[in-house]
């Protein structure tokens, strides 16, 4: 399982140590995962995501897990995302016919 948000797509970044006498040695800079189960409205039924908290705040932010996924555009969604979006639009077209 990568160390990347479903939603936003962040992932780990790289950089240096540097300690008092300015040496340089290389380090990673993880994203706070958690693992969080959102409602889905249109699905009726909870979605367990990967997210960073960052991530999260941005869901809450849209008006829930729907709403990000509607506004959002396919490109810029993970793949686990995407196929979530499909669902979702799926369902809400056969809610309104």
């Amino acid at each position: 399982m990568a160390r990347r948000c479903a939603a936003t797509g962040r992932g780990v970044q790289t950089g240096n140590n540097v300690s008092h006498a300015n040496n340089k040695t290389r380090r990673r800079f993880l994203p706070s995962l958690h693992q969080v189960t959102l409602l889905s409205d249109v699905l009726r039924e909870r979605v367990r995501l990967r997210v960073t908290t960052n991530g999260l705040r941005t869901i809450e932010k849209r008006g829930g897990l729907d709403a990000f996924l509607l506004s959002t555009p396919i490109a810029k969604l993970q793949p686990e995302a995407q196929t979530l979006k499909r669902r979702v639009k799926k369902a809400q077209a056969k809610q309104a016919a």
